[in-house]
């Protein structure tokens, strides 16, 4: 058995193993992020008959950059080769596709939390609640080992709240490890805001909306990043190391550039400015 407490490799979307599954579940309107709007199970029209994407190399010229920036943490896979054993929901009977399509962002859900709780389990600081964390790692994984009927009744929410009682403890004895006064700027609109140099080191900027932020330069080591809107935040020369709780898609929305300094659980964005 894989260990749960530092592999994540079965938390990153591999298309190669999925049936296109965001592709058909999700909606999207028409907007800044996407061209058109979809449905939710309606399969969107680039989607080919080999569940690869017909635009993959243009989708940010085509006006899909929402698609670039999403990132599945491996429930596509585990929904298609897991939950339903290989099943096509293209050659299946139509019920099963309805099901996939409604089990699908149950567990996307609960595979964020085990990105979460991984990431928990590697910080020294959150030692005191280590036990509570993998006991919750453990559980939120046989949770996602369900039956299609198992994952279509499941709170997901209550589950979420549960474990985001541990993920706060965890954010309160990491921070208060970091030097210097720490802001707290959990929710805070932010949108647009001037930032750039700013000191935001062990600062909580949970669910902060940072759209357009200008973050140039702007130290956040230690800062707790869950679930904050990076949605065209300028993180050139910002200082992430440290920063927790910060997820690719988070990354993939933003602007950076090669100086950027990240932590070492994501990678630099493709599309970021690149070194002259």
């Amino acid at each position: 058995m894989r260990d749960l407490t530092t592999d994540r490799a079965d938390l990153r979307g591999d298309c190669e193993r999925c049936f296109g599954l965001c592709c058909v579940a999700l909606p999207f309107a028409a907007s800044a992020d996407f061209a058109i709007d979809k449905e939710a199970g309606k399969p969107c029209p680039n989607l080919r008959g080999d569940h690869r994407c017909g635009i993959h190399a243009e989708l940010r010229t085509k006006g899909f950059n929402g698609c670039t920036v999403y990132d599945c943490f491996g429930a596509g896979q585990k929904v298609s080769q897991v939950t339903f054993g290989g099943q096509d929901w293209r050659t299946g009977p139509r019920e099963q596709a309805r099901r996939m399509v409604d089990v699908f962002p149950v567990v996307r859900q609960l595979h964020e939390l085990l990105w979460y709780l991984t990431e928990a389990l590697t910080l020294p600081a959150a030692r005191p609640v280590h036990a509570d964390l993998r006991e919750a790692l453990e559980r939120t994984e046989a949770l996602t080992r369900g039956t299609p009927d198992e994952l279509g009744t499941l709170d997901v929410g209550a589950h979420r709240q549960e474990v985001n009682v541990l993920l706060l403890r965890t954010s309160e004895l990491v921070r208060a490890g970091v030097g210097g006064r720490k802001k707290n700027r959990r929710g805070a609109d932010l949108m647009g805001a001037r930032l750039k140099g700013a000191d935001l080191r062990g600062a909580n900027l949970r669910g902060a909306y940072l759209i357009a932020a200008d973050l140039t330069g702007a130290d956040l080591r230690g800062a707790d990043l869950i679930g904050a809107d990076l949605r065209d935040t300028d993180l050139t020369d910002a200082d992430l190391t440290g920063a927790f709780f910060l997820t690719q898609p988070q990354l993939n929305a933003a602007k950076g550039g090669p100086d950027t300094r990240l932590p070492g659980s994501v990678t630099r964005p493709a599309h970021w400015t690149p070194r002259p």
